[in-house]
């Protein structure tokens, strides 16, 4: 008897193993999720309060009312991924190419050092460069740009700088391993065979770094595309997105249902640009 039930328990230890992992993920991740889903579909009540009946009020406003604000959350996140990647790229491939470890490790060290600081605490200091009596304006007026300060903070522009500045070591890391594992030997064979500097580069070590590309891409848009302290301290009123949306809905007598109804879709959002991952960055690496 003691040896069948051994035998069961060895069978089953894997799941057993398993099983604080999937009570946790249930408990505070599949749960709230279904929450809100049904929050979701709910009217409001006085101030702001779910209740019954069931409607889709609130995704026909998204789509309505509100779809100016989701379109630009996902542009400034699309845009602040694109610029990242741009800048990530060129600066991973210098640091995989030094060749003493002392300066590889100090640029690594530098990528990172920010993260030393609290993000609050930064993006206040963007506040200040940013500001008309800022060091920006000071300095472009000193050299002549400009004649006398411009707006700088409070706008779209602000957010997209805060944005690329806060995210920007989620790109370089992920496209810095894969250059790492970059196999050289193949682009000198591709050399060898006659092919040029740029047909190299999109035929044999663009498709080799993907992986590390598109999970920089991941790691990057789907901050941004839900975040709310840059957009709340950085572009005020011009720069607001989805996550500053839903925090006023669940503020004061906002409307639960309808911040519902924006987390789903930003979920949503979410969940595609997983999807894409799981797709392709996946099966490439």
């Amino acid at each position: 008897m003691a040896i069948k039930f051994s035998m069961q328990l060895r069978k089953h230890q894997h799941f057993l193993m398993a099983m604080p992992a999937l009570v946790w993920m249930v408990m505070f991740f599949l749960l709230p999720v279904l929450i809100v889903g049904g929050l979701s579909f709910m009217s409001r009540g006085i101030g702001g309060i779910p209740e019954l009946p069931l409607t889709l009020e609130h995704y026909q406003r998204i789509f309505s009312v509100f779809n100016g604000i989701f379109a630009r959350s996902v542009w400034i996140a699309i845009l602040s991924t694109i610029i990242c990647l741009l800048a990530a790229y060129p600066l991973a491939f210098y640091i995989s190419t030094r060749h003493r470890s002392i300066t590889r490790n100090t640029i690594l060290f530098l990528v990172i050092l920010p993260f030393w600081t609290n993000f609050l605490v930064r993006i206040y200091a963007w506040r200040i460069l940013l500001g008309r009596e800022g060091p920006l304006n000071g300095f472009l007026m000193y050299i002549g740009v400009l004649q006398e300060p411009i707006q700088l903070l409070n706008t779209e522009f602000a957010v997209v700088l805060g944005l690329v500045y806060g995210y920007l070591p989620f790109m370089v890391l992920p496209i810095y391993a894969s250059v790492e594992r970059l196999d050289w030997r193949l682009v000198e064979v591709a050399r060898d065979l006659g092919a040029k500097d740029w047909s190299v580069f999109w035929r044999v070590i663009f498709p080799l770094t993907l992986p590390g590309i598109i999970a920089g891409c991941i790691l990057v848009f789907v901050p941004t595309i839900g975040a709310y302290v840059t957009p709340d301290m950085l572009g005020g009123t011009e720069g607001i997105m989805i996550g500053n949306l839903i925090q006023r809905q669940y503020s004061g007598t906002g409307n639960l249902p309808l911040g519902a109804a924006l987390s789903m879709m930003m979920m949503a959002v979410v969940l595609i640009a997983l999807m894409v991952y799981a797709r392709w960055g996946h099966e490439e690496g």
